[in-house]
């Protein structure tokens, strides 16, 4: 295709050749304008080229971040962001159940005010996102032919360039913002690093410059972000609606949750165990 040679895998045989006998052959992506523009020139590890560098990012983001040990310090996080998503709704719904329009029974029959909520709000930063995606999933002519790349056919390059450089404003404002409690002072012996704090601990033995360091840690914080906010947040947006259009199922649900915790506390990461049911729904949700 173009200036890469491509091989057509049609069979299990080949594909258990190319992904476990010769898998280092294949590791390597072929080098695309959006890696170089938007993944800081490559530095991404879903972009980075296979090598020692893909692997000690690889090591850091699996063990700092996605480990059992982590994910465990890490739920306060969640069960704060939980809370605080609804208290919105409830606040929301409070200052609305006074209002005509948002009367109406619930799927008992009883007497109940609804709340409309939006579930598509965009900020600046969920707009990036969204387009940097869209990006990502386009055929770009000069990643067969590079040699046609001045003529930006379609201006996909100008719209990567804008889209990184919104990503890139938000980044570095955390990264700043991160730096500047480092070296405040004010992170205490219960503070709880961040990723980008273990980044932060990591880069700074001295090795790599400061803009070399900066760009590493937002190459490789950025791509987390991201693929876990716009997963999440698509995932949760169709199971919702799904179970609206399935009411049935939602009952169930809410009955299931009446039974092994009632309504006198919200529901804990260690209810799981007991939400049977809750977790057919959230399989077949991730199947």
């Amino acid at each position: 295709m173009g200036v890469y040679r491509t091989i057509v895998v049609s069979n299990w045989e080949m594909a258990k050749e190319c992904l476990t006998t010769n898998d280092k052959v294949f590791a390597n992506r072929p080098k695309m304008l959006i890696a170089e523009v938007m993944g800081y020139n490559y530095a991404m590890v879903g972009f980075s080229p296979y090598g020692p560098y893909w692997r000690q990012v690889r090591k850091i983001a699996v063990l700092e971040l996605l480990s059992n040990h982590r994910v465990q310090m890490f739920k306060h996080v969640r069960q704060t962001e939980m809370k605080a998503a609804v208290e919105e709704i409830y606040e929301l719904w409070d200052r609305n159940k006074t209002s005509e329009n948002y009367k109406g029974s619930d799927m008992w029959g009883q007497q109940d005010h609804q709340v409309i909520m939006e579930l598509k709000r965009i900020d600046q930063w969920r707009d990036a996102v969204r387009r940097f995606f869209e990006l990502a999933g386009k055929f770009v002519v000069w990643d067969a032919l590079p040699f046609l790349r001045w003529l930006d056919f379609g201006g996909h390059e100008k719209a990567m360039k804008k889209t990184a450089a919104e990503l890139d404003f938000h980044v570095q404002g955390w990264l700043e913002e991160h730096k500047r409690k480092r070296g405040s002072g004010k992170i205490n012996s219960d503070h709880v690093e961040d990723f980008m704090d273990v980044m932060l601990s990591i880069l700074e033995d001295g090795k790599l410059s400061t803009s070399e360091a900066d760009k590493i840690n937002k190459a490789t914080c950025l791509p987390l972000i991201m693929a876990a906010s716009d997963t999440t947040r698509v995932t949760l947006k169709w199971t919702l609606s799904q179970l609206l259009n399935n009411p049935d199922v939602l009952k169930k649900a809410q009955q299931e949750l009446d039974t092994f915790i009632g309504r006198e506390r919200a529901p804990d990461e260690s209810d799981m165990k007991n939400l049977v049911y809750l977790q057919a729904i959230i399989k077949e949700t991730l199947l």
